[in-house]
C-alpha cells in the first residue's frame, strides 16, 4: 500500500496589484459562485426526484467547482481590502452574491442530510427484517415462541457515493 505524504503548504496568494486585476477576480469568483449553485441546485433536485444514482454524474464537476471555489476565495480574502476600497460597488454585489449563495448551500446540505438519515433508516429497516426472518421460529416448553438469540448480523452491501 503507498503512504501519502502531507502535502506541502500552499504559497500564500499574491495580492492584486491593480483594479482590473481586482476586476478579474471579482468576475472569476462571481462565476465559479454561480456554476456552483446551479450544480447544487441539480444536486438537490435529484435527491428530491429520488435520482440519487445521478450524482454521479455531477460529482466530478462538482468537485472540480469546489476547488476553484476554495481557490478563489482565498485570493478574495487575501485581497479584501483592496478590493472593498477599488471596486467598493462591485465588492458589495460579490459579498451579497456570496451571501445568498450560503443560504443554497445550507438548504443543499439539508436535503442531503435528510436523505442519508431516511436511506440509513430503510438501510437499518432492512437488516433487522432479514435478521428476523433468518432467525429460527422455535417454541419452548411453554408452547410459546422463544426469542431468537443474538447471532452476528448479515452482512449488508451498499454504495456511499453520497
Amino acid at each position: 500500500m503507498a503512504q501519502s505524504r502531507p502535502s506541502a503548504p500552499r504559497p500564500a496568494p499574491a495580492p492584486l496589484q491593480s483594479v482590473a486585476e481586482a476586476s478579474e477576480l471579482i468576475g472569476r469568483f462571481g462565476g465559479v459562485i454561480a456554476s456552483l449553485w446551479r450544480t447544487l441546485d441539480e444536486e438537490t433536485q435529484l435527491v428530491r426526484d429520488g435520482r440519487v444514482s445521478e450524482l454521479a454524474r455531477i460529482a466530478p464537476e462538482k468537485t472540480q467547482l469546489a476547488r476553484r471555489y476554495m481557490a478563489e476565495a482565498a485570493l478574495v480574502e487575501v485581497n479584501g481590502a483592496f478590493l472593498a476600497r477599488a471596486l467598493p460597488r462591485e465588492f458589495g454585489a460579490l459579498r451579497q452574491q456570496h451571501a445568498d449563495f450560503r443560504q443554497r448551500l445550507q438548504m443543499n446540505l439539508t436535503v442531503l442530510a435528510t436523505a442519508h438519515a431516511v436511506s440509513e433508516g430503510i438501510i437499518r429497516g432492512v437488516a433487522g427484517e432479514m435478521a428476523r426472518k433468518a432467525a429460527p421460529q422455535t417454541y419452548g416448553m411453554s408452547g410459546r415462541t422463544v426469542a431468537p438469540q443474538a447471532r452476528a448480523a448479515q452482512p449488508i452491501s451498499l454504495s456511499r457515493t453520497i
